[in-house]
């Protein structure tokens, strides 16, 4: 099996995940609505098919190498990503929703990675979108897939913060939490 070969089947596993995010979600969206995403939402999943396609094209179409110290070096921060992606939905567990759903109050998470910033789960999705490609070199996309998901995470963390933000106990709990870093972002 060649690096390019086991790329594409990191690549896959990782777009089996978000497969299996969305059906969860639609399950999940029976019983409580999400709010309307008309453009954002749509977006997302552009970005995310994105993501799973282009680093490999550009590996596979600019020749690029398989660096073991850089592969080595995103494997890490996928692993961490993933630990926190595991401690994220741990936490919020049914709440958790790939569309923006209001919680019931007693629902507002506070506790795990919600303790130090309000959405741990973006962060994740930023690790990926950064070192995903970078395991095989595909730089290109690295940068432009992690311009893109800053324009839509702008977006969509303004979305559903709008819709946290009716609820008390989400203002009170996350009014001095950073969104994605500890005490900077």
């Amino acid at each position: 099996m060649t690096s390019l070969h086991a790329f594409a089947l990191i690549l896959g596993a990782f777009g089996l995940q978000r497969l299996g995010e969305v059906v969860v979600s639609r399950r999940r969206c029976r019983t409580r609505p999400a709010v309307a995403e008309p453009r954002l939402f749509p977006a997302m999943v552009a970005l995310h098919t994105a993501s799973l396609t282009v680093p490999l094209a550009e590996a596979a179409w600019l020749e690029r190498p398989f660096l073991p110290w850089l592969a080595g070096l995103s494997a890490a921060a996928l692993l961490c990503a993933e630990v926190l992606r595991g401690w994220t939905l741990w936490s919020v567990r049914r709440a958790w929703n790939v569309w923006v759903v209001r919680p019931a109050p007693e629902e507002v998470v506070t506790h795990g990675p919600y303790a130090w910033v309000r959405h741990p789960n973006y962060l994740v999705v930023v690790l990926e979108l950064v070192f995903l490609p970078l395991l095989h070199t595909a730089w290109i996309s690295a940068i432009g897939l992690t311009a893109l998901n800053a324009l839509v995470l702008a977006r969509r963390i303004r979305t559903e913060e709008a819709v946290l933000s009716q609820i008390p106990a989400w203002r009170d709990a996350m009014r001095d939490r950073k969104r994605l870093l500890p005490g900077i972002l």
